[in-house]
């Protein structure tokens, strides 16, 4: 099943929100984007994971830092089983309108821009054990 992505379309909610049922909505919202991209029939992964975040936005946006909390939630017993298997998260931002080189990109990240409205892309993949600290 790993690699994994998906794409939402944005804003995202900041875990930070005041309005919790707003919250609860983006992550139910978040698990049914997923769904919809997960293979049928298949099982959480029990394998250590990653999950990269980029949020393709106009105008303001939360801190980057509070967006991954309700994703990474959202996925708990669609794509693995707790979200203590997260070894690494990695999220940022971009300016929906930037010019980018998209030689090599995935079809589900292109499938984003086509739509032409802000998006999150979304991937999951093994842990990468032995990495360079840096």
């Amino acid at each position: 099943m790993l690699p994994f992505e998906f794409i939402i379309e944005g804003p995202p909610v900041s875990l930070k929100t005041k309005n919790r049922a707003r919250l609860r909505q983006w992550k139910a919202d978040v698990a049914s984007a997923a769904t919809l991209k997960l293979p049928a029939n298949s099982a959480p992964t029990q394998i250590e994971v990653e999950i990269k975040i980029t949020y393709f936005y106009e105008g303001s946006t939360p801190d980057v830092d509070n967006i991954i909390k309700p994703i990474q939630d959202a996925l708990v017993g669609l794509v693995y089983v707790d979200d203590d298997q997260v070894t690494e998260t990695g999220s940022r931002k971009k300016e929906i309108n930037g010019a980018y080189k998209i030689r090599g990109a995935s079809s589900v990240i292109v499938e984003g821009f086509v739509r032409g409205n802000e998006f999150l892309h979304i991937k999951v993949i093994e842990h990468q054990p032995n990495q360079d600290l840096d």
